[in-house]
């Protein structure tokens, strides 16, 4: 088939994004695809005569290394060649409107947030993952606690902040400590901080409020699992063990930062019962072919639905692989298999 695996974007997560869409465009082109990996922010450098030479002379995958930090956005749009607002570059929709499908390698704004999936189905172009509007529901960290509460599952108190920078001093002593101050939407753990003091409060309030709406949540004390669901099934769950501090950004992407361990070592009831939470959250949000929920699992057994990934990462450290490959399904083969997801979606 031909596939477009759109990946890059601009988001914080662009890097994460670029070396998932790298990793699956090789294991599709390994299937026998003619897969084309394509930067939705900077598009084509040069549009050919025929769009169609670009899936039978396959240009070879660049590098793609993973960052430490994330990329500094400015430097991003500066480094396109020509001055243009959209955020899809020359060519992309005309490609993509050629392929048989689009892999969404994307991650975080413009990717997960439903708004190239509405672009999509405007022009009648299947893609991998959830529709626009379950997607744009669950970038939404608060509404999708709100959903997910209403669904039955236990989630921790939480208040979205919206003031402006002069109510920082006043906003600081109003949560209890600790707390936990992330994006509303944003994903990959970038701006997530888990203050201890007011001053520490004050400075991730003041530093999240330049990504947007905040949410600050009550502090679970426990492990903290991920599971993920594929076809409407819950792959095993996976338990995540930062060597320092949180699961942050750096121990996401940094090879060795994490212990992360699969199937997690729980008893045979809390593994029914945080696979059944997962299938929970997947279906109250209308959420489609896979997602990746994330969890604490407090001292007393508890399970607490903290938010989900619609478009879960796909690099080398990345859960969803890893879940999947604990439930016999090795990388290419998960690939293969959300392409034909999205095939089958476009027949119902």
């Amino acid at each position: 088939m031909k596939i477009v695996v759109l990946c890059g974007g601009l988001s914080v997560e662009r890097d994460v994004s670029l070396s998932s869409g790298s990793l699956i465009c090789g294991a599709l082109r390994a299937r026998g695809h003619q897969a084309v990996l394509v930067d939705m922010y900077f598009g084509l450098e040069t549009v050919p005569d025929s769009l169609e030479s670009l899936f039978e002379a396959l240009p070879p995958l660049a590098e793609v290394r993973v960052p430490e930090q994330a990329p500094d956005l400015n430097e991003v749009r500066a480094a396109r060649p020509w001055k243009s607002p959209s955020l899809i570059g020359r060519g992309v929709l005309e490609l993509c409107q050629l392929a048989d499908v689009v892999f969404l390698g994307l991650h975080g704004a413009c990717g997960e947030d439903g708004r190239i999936q509405a672009a999509l189905d405007l022009l009648g172009v299947p893609y991998t993952g959830s529709g626009h509007l379950a997607s744009a529901l669950a970038m939404d960290k608060a509404l999708t606690k709100s959903l997910a509460a209403a669904a039955g599952l236990r989630t921790p108190e939480s208040r979205v902040v919206e003031y402006g920078a002069a109510d920082i001093a006043r906003l600081s002593g109003e949560f209890r400590l600790p707390c936990v101050v992330k994006p509303v939407d944003s994903g990959s753990s970038v701006g997530v901080s888990i203050p201890e003091t007011k001053d520490e409060m004050a400075r991730a309030l003041e530093e999240n409020l330049s990504l947007g709406r905040v949410l600050v949540e009550d502090y679970i004390r426990g492990r903290e699992i991920d599971v993920a669901v594929l076809e409407d099934r819950a792959l095993p769950p996976i338990e995540i063990i930062p060597r320092e501090g949180f699961y942050d950004y750096r121990s996401k992407y940094q090879a060795g930062a994490t212990e992360e361990i699969c199937p997690a070592p729980v008893d045979d009831a809390t593994d029914a019962r945080l696979r059944e939470a997962a299938l929970k959250a997947h279906r109250c949000l209308g959420l489609k072919d896979y997602s990746r929920a994330d969890f604490m699992l407090d001292e007393a057994g508890e399970i607490w639905f903290l938010e989900i990934n619609t478009l879960p990462g796909m690099t080398p450290t990345s859960l969803l692989p890893q879940e999947a490959a604990a439930a016999g399904v090795d990388y290419e083969s998960l690939c293969q298999r959300l392409v034909e997801l999205a095939m089958k979606g476009r027949m119902a």
